[in-house]
């Protein structure tokens, strides 16, 4: 059955990651995603390696891995938007296309002629998305952004990391460029709610969504934390600010992720360690009397967990309901059990490089599922086949 996507058309001009993110999950609901890519040079990504992707004889494609892991699912077209055939083939696209995606710097795709002012002269009903750093206005609506940059100025990395006065603290970035991460999934968001309020009104829009915004948006209950009590939240390590005990905790032979998250559960695990009095004791009963009481709390912890493995630990506390689970690495994840059986890791076809590995969607279509068989593309791999199909002459 064809994904619950499959009737619409993405043009998709962005590179780098948060563009091509939500080129990529509208790919997997099944659409139609053209990516434009520069003749001859493609996405900046394409080249950010090692590692590449190695064929079937151990030779490297330079295919780069940070481009494989968000461009699957596409159709690749070789345009050179400085030329007029180039701008020409995009208005043409844009004319047949349902969503356009692009982040060039504000401005820039204004002054080709292809801003959404222009193109909505040949297609009214096109919804045009627009990812900058930091806005389509205001003072630094000029200014060029990297995820890393917009974690710091965005209040994430504040809150990120161990305490000053702790070994290794400091501020720290997420472990993946999660700002682009996000800004790709509201950009999926923002085209989405775009196309239902088209079917009621008939006409398309334009989304103007900047990485900074979206940083600021993600600090969701620290930001509210500050609002209501007037102090900036701290760097807290793996500690909740909120919810307690939540934390890491080493065990006898590594370290556990332990998240207990309301009274009830702080029973079942006081029990489960053997210390059901401290589920009665007032300085831990409750939530609040946790965090107030944290520092005290936590060296008994310590103490009691640290006579078991990370393997008794969480059977222990899966058993009782208390959440918890290990710190895998990567290959790791891959291994689990759940992992595997909830497929979310496939093999794809690859031109180059025979099977290629990917990580696919999270979604689950019972009446609509989705399906994973175009691998990446190749740089220009689909320009003819696709500018034949609108009557022009493939570029040189």
């Amino acid at each position: 059955m064809p994904g619950p996507l499959s009737h619409i058309r993405v043009l998709d001009l962005s590179r780098i990651m948060a563009g091509p993110w939500s080129g990529q999950v509208l790919a997997d609901l099944g659409a139609d995603v053209i990516k434009v890519e520069r003749s001859g040079e493609g996405d900046d990504t394409r080249r950010w390696g090692p590692p590449f992707l190695k064929d079937e004889d151990g030779n490297s494609t330079g295919e780069a891995g940070y481009y494989l892991s968000v461009n699957r699912g596409k159709r690749s077209v070789e345009l050179d938007l400085k030329s007029a055939e180039g701008r020409a083939a995009v208005r043409a696209l844009a004319a047949q296309s349902d969503i356009l995606l692009e982040n060039f710097k504000t401005g820039t795709l204004d002054r080709m002629g292809l801003g959404y002012e222009d193109l909505k002269q040949v297609n009214p009903r096109l919804i045009y998305c627009s990812i900058t750093g930091f806005g389509a206005t205001g003072p630094m609506a000029n200014d060029a952004a990297y995820d890393f940059m917009i974690q710091g100025m965005g209040g994430l990395m504040s809150v990120t990391g161990a305490p000053d006065d702790t070994p290794g603290g400091g501020p720290q970035k997420v472990g993946v460029p999660i700002v682009d991460i996000m800004t790709g999934m509201y950009a999926s968001i923002g085209v989405l709610a775009a196309l239902a309020n088209r079917d009621q009104t008939g006409t398309g829009d334009h989304i103007d969504l900047a990485m900074l915004d979206v940083s600021v948006a993600m600090l969701a209950n620290q930001a509210m934390n500050y609002l209501v009590s007037g102090k900036p939240p701290i760097r807290r390590g793996n500690r909740h600010p909120n919810i307690q005990p939540q934390n890491v905790y080493p065990v006898a032979d590594g370290h556990i992720v332990l998240a207990v998250g309301n009274d009830g559960q702080f029973r079942k695990f006081a029990e489960a360690i053997g210390m059901p009095g401290l589920a009665d004791d007032p300085d831990y009963a409750t939530n609040p009397a946790r965090v107030d009481n944290l520092p005290a709390l936590e060296k008994i912890l310590v103490e009691a967990l640290a006579r078991g493995s990370v393997d008794h630990w969480v059977s222990i506390f899966a058993a009782c309901g208390v959440p918890s689970g290990p710190i895998n690495t990567v290959d790791r994840v891959f291994d689990e059990p759940q992992v595997r059986h909830r497929r979310m890791l496939r093999d794809i076809s690859h031109p180059l490089g025979g099977d290629l590995k990917q990580v696919v969607s999270p979604l689950n279509f019972r009446n609509a599922p989705l399906s994973f068989d175009k691998a990446p593309p190749l740089l220009g791999q689909h320009t003819d086949e696709v500018l034949q199909a609108l009557g022009l002459e493939a570029q040189a």
